[in-house]
């Protein structure tokens, strides 16, 4: 059996570590429940590590044991107290409540109460001016670990069937949420500990203190936590922005150019945005040659909220017009997921499948940001020669999701997928125009300065740098109605720069 041929740590990923098991997650009803079970297992140490963290957050919505604490603050104070021996670390990036402020004081006043000795929350204000701490990671003793694109906080819970107006969705205040797809994963073994060195690394550069790691203990694994993959390796890779002592990173641009340029058959991409231009180009040049793979890329409708939709919203626009074009041959297939009553779900996912090779799953987005300017942590498993059931399991993934937005059994889709022969053509075939499914997505217009902006990456950077030089070299492009129009737009987004590319 030879090793991997895409995944080279160094260069596209930061380390290959064993996992004895591996699980995804689809959506955050599942999540938080295996997240509840796996706490209530701690012995030693809890990380938690997110771009948002509110501790009123209800875990499980139905048919939960009455008589352990339902909301993460309180599971999380009532697990140490339970167990004295136990220390759980919870770092959250320090400007996330600037985002949502009126909803996000009540948990930073909670935050501190629930401080202690062995119960610590701290804020994570270590990256350059502009940036924002995206990982979302949890480690438990450092056999089990969660990594991916959810977070424990807000507006994040459903379920797969992403139900009109499901009343389990409410959050604090009674507000029902829009349906919300989102997705995760959980490794044991060497991998789990992998994340808990790269989790303690980001609790010294937040708060200048060394954390010890656990002695070895026995592994866990939530009860009825399904594994997709038994004994594989799997890759770890990570965006880091230069900053003071801390090298940068871009083992995740370098991963999903090296997986785009390695499909043969089929890429298959949910994610937030579609707004990195360098992602964007690989995935241009695959759709310009005769023989490249069939590309499926499932996005949101609109970013959620004005401002991520004037600025991530454009550069899609521009980017989506770029591969539109280059799809010479008829291989793109660019859509949206709505509910039964045709409302929109919001796509938070970030997933990349590659043929029945590679998988990957994290908290990396589409855009520039992710490639450089804000800290990320993907996870990937690679079928190498030999096993047919990583290959067979990575197609398992791939298809469970199709099926999700779809609404059809994982069955019917491969069964279309085979009388058709390819993966567009089963699609074409299954979205429908009515009911839960895929909609082709069409972009809507913008204006001139929003678009100027999204061609200059002015407010989507990849790398830290002086915003007012970026959009003096903007403004010095535009005609003199475009630069009017680009400072009355400006002048909307200034106050709300904090961190606003992105919900979580």
């Amino acid at each position: 059996m030879t090793g991997p041929v895409v995944l080279r740590p160094g260069e596209n990923c930061w380390c290959l570590a064993p996992a004895t098991q591996m699980a995804v997650i689809i959506d955050a009803a599942d999540y938080f429940k295996h997240v509840k079970a796996a706490i209530l297992k701690a012995r030693r140490s809890v990380l938690l590590i997110g771009w948002d963290i509110d501790t009123r957050i209800v875990l499980e919505r139905e048919g939960h044991d009455t008589a352990l604490p339902n909301e993460i603050g309180a599971l999380l104070k009532y697990v140490v107290q339970r167990n004295r021996r136990l220390r759980i670390r919870v770092l959250r990036w320090d400007k996330a409540f600037l985002k949502m402020p009126l909803r996000s004081m009540t948990p930073l006043a909670i935050l501190d109460m629930l401080t202690s000795r062995r119960l610590t929350f701290r804020l994570d204000g270590h990256h350059p001016a502009g940036a924002c701490h995206h990982q979302k990671i949890i480690v438990i003793d450092d056999v089990l670990a969660f990594c991916g694109g959810i977070d424990v906080t807000l507006n994040r819970w459903d379920t797969p069937a992403h139900l009109d107006d499901d009343q389990r969705r409410a959050e604090p205040g009674g507000v029902i949420p829009k349906s919300w797809h989102d997705v995760t994963t959980a490794v044991a073994g060497p991998a789990a500990k992998a994340l808990g060195d790269l989790a303690r690394a980001r609790w010294h550069y937040a708060t200048g203190k060394h954390v010890r790691p656990p002695a070895a203990l026995p592994a866990i694994w939530p009860a009825g936590l399904v594994p997709v993959f038994k004994d594989i390796e799997v890759a770890i890779a990570r965006t880091l922005p230069a900053h003071q002592l801390q090298p940068e990173a871009r083992e995740i641009e370098a991963l999903y150019l090296s997986a785009i340029a390695a499909a043969r058959r089929t890429i298959y991409l949910e994610s937030q945005y579609f707004a990195g231009h360098r992602i964007g180009q690989a995935i241009a040049d695959r759709l310009a040659e005769p023989d490249g793979p069939e590309i499926v890329i499932i996005n949101p409708f609109a970013a959620d909220g004005w401002l991520d939709e004037v600025v991530m919203g454009a550069a899609r626009r521009l980017l989506f017009e770029k591969i539109r074009a280059a799809d010479r041959f008829g291989r793109l297939r660019f859509y949206t997921p709505v509910t039964v009553g045709q409302a929109h779900i919001y796509v938070h996912a970030k997933v990349l499948v590659i043929d029945d090779v590679l998988l990957r799953v994290g908290s990396s987005n589409v855009n520039n940001r992710s490639m450089g300017l804000d800290s990320e942590c993907d996870l990937a498993v690679e079928a190498v020669a030999g096993r047919a059931d990583v290959a067979a399991a990575i197609l398992d993934v791939r298809d469970a999701l199709l099926a999700e937005h779809l609404a059809v059994p994982v069955a019917e889709l491969r069964a279309c997928i085979s009388a058709h022969g390819s993966l567009i053509g089963a699609l074409d075939g299954l979205a429908a125009s009515a009911g839960k499914t895929l909609l082709p997505f069409e972009p809507p217009e913008f204006a001139d300065a929003a678009l100027e902006m999204a061609r200059t990456h002015a407010l989507d950077p990849d790398r830290a740098e002086d915003l007012s030089e970026t959009l003096t070299r903007t403004l010095q492009a535009l005609s003199r109605p475009q630069r009017l129009g680009l400072r009355v737009l400006w002048r909307r987004l200034r106050g709300r720069f904090f961190g606003w590319i992105d919900i979580g």
